[in-house]
């Protein structure tokens, strides 16, 4: 007697097998070689790092949106790893702000601050994300940079100040300014 293989049920997927040297591939993009990047546009990397160390100080993606006049999507696009690259533009705001933020805490004078700051340090908690002491300011833009420090928790040295949104260059574009 011969024994006849049980069918896979339809409603179970098949168990993919993976292809040879995928892994291989997949490490090799986690670091992005500059001929892939598009011209003028630089690694998000150390962009990426310095908004992760703001989320450490409380400092949430919408709330660098409004500082930035920019749009709180790209900011978090930016925060997951999802962009790969940044305009030279929005990285030169970034690191302006990130550079009079870098060691104030956001402010938690309302309930809905306090709410958005707790959310941003859990976030930064589970992703075990650095605060900005840690960083190597000369190499956070070099592509491929990873701080040697996990999360600790920062207190700052006081408040950040708020600072008026800043108008988008496509506003000012449109209205001719």
């Amino acid at each position: 007697m011969n024994p006849t293989p049980t069918p896979v049920p339809p409603s179970r997927p098949r168990p993919r097998q993976a292809k040879p040297g995928a892994r291989n591939r997949r490490a090799a993009s986690i670091v992005t070689p500059a001929r892939r990047i598009p011209a003028g546009r630089p690694d998000a990397g150390g962009t990426r790092l310095r908004l992760r160390a703001l989320h450490v100080m409380g400092h949430g993606s919408t709330r660098i949106a409004r500082a930035l006049g920019a749009r709180r999507t790209a900011i978090q696009d930016l925060v997951n790893g999802t962009a790969r690259t940044v305009s030279p533009y929005l990285r030169d705001r970034i690191t302006d702000l990130y550079d009079a933020w870098w060691d104030k805490r956001a402010p938690e004078r309302t309930r809905a601050e306090r709410g958005a700051a707790t959310i941003a340090r859990r976030r930064a908690i589970a992703g075990n994300w650095c605060a900005a002491a840690a960083l190597d300011d000369d190499q956070l833009d070099i592509p491929g940079y990873r701080p040697h420090s996990g999360w600790k928790p920062a207190r700052g040295t006081g408040v950040a100040s708020d600072i008026a949104p800043v108008r988008s260059r496509w506003r000012q574009a449109r209205k001719g300014a």
